[in-house]
């Protein structure tokens, strides 16, 4: 399987939902599925 964010992108994103950006937002922006976010938190 390809990767296609490094860990310092995942790092990143994962911050931003801490943030407290709407989670729907953040998964369009970077191209993710719902089901790859829950695996990286």
């Amino acid at each position: 399987m390809k990767k296609h964010h490094t860990e310092e992108q995942i790092l990143g994103i994962l911050k931003e939902a801490e943030m407290g950006k709407a989670l729907p937002d953040i998964l369009r922006q970077h191209a993710i599925s719902s089901g790859t976010f829950y695996r990286w938190r």
